[in-house]
């Protein structure tokens, strides 16, 4: 079964915000609103977070792909719900970024998690496909097909497309695309 809004919630704050925020930022991390990170990067929004895990329809052992992990905290928040007998994949495009989220994450005990460096020119980790869910944290001006295709069979991904939050669903022909509210993101850099 799906993890309910009440358990994301309580794996968000297993995984402390602030944890995960540079320490001038530290004192806002109570805030339900996006906190600047650096290099023009956020940590988003709380209600956004579990809105999109929510989407993911997430369970304990899958393999999860973390587009953009930016401060890491939702890589973590991945991790604890999906527990050891799960992965989770991250990419960060930004190397200081992923640096200091790599610290972060190592004090959280999660090893099944882990954060790469994005190549600029390749979208995802495709090496490690194909994943049961993928969450994509900055906004696409176009569906990525390139992530479509790391999906497992019956697969889901929640990723902001041109200010829609969209669930797609693998289905074996062509995905299912839901809509799910307008959202606002950092711009998904593409190669």
């Amino acid at each position: 079964m799906p993890f309910t809004r009440d358990e994301i919630h309580v794996a968000m704050e297993r995984r402390n915000r602030r944890d995960f925020l540079p320490r001038n930022a530290q004192h806002a991390a109570s805030i339900d609103r996006p906190i600047l990170i650096g290099h023009g990067q956020t940590n988003s929004q709380p209600r956004t977070v579990a809105d999109m895990i929510e989407l993911l329809e997430l369970e304990e052992g899958h393999r999860v792909l973390d587009v953009g992990s930016g401060s890491g905290w939702s890589t973590a928040i991945l991790a604890d719900l999906v527990g050891e007998t799960g992965s989770v994949t991250a990419t960060e495009l930004i190397p200081e970024l992923a640096d200091k989220a790599r610290i972060a994450l190592a004090k959280q005990n999660l090893p099944w998690a882990t954060i790469y460096d994005a190549d600029p020119e390749v979208l995802g980790w495709p090496e490690g496909a194909p994943y049961d869910r993928i969450l994509v944290s900055a906004q696409a001006q176009q569906l990525p097909e390139s992530l479509i295709d790391q999906l497992a069979p019956s697969g889901l991904m929640v990723i902001p497309v041109a200010t829609h939050m969209l669930r797609v669903a693998k289905t074996g022909g062509e995905p299912d695309i839901s809509r799910h509210g307008r959202y606002s993101f950092v711009p998904l850099i593409e190669g």
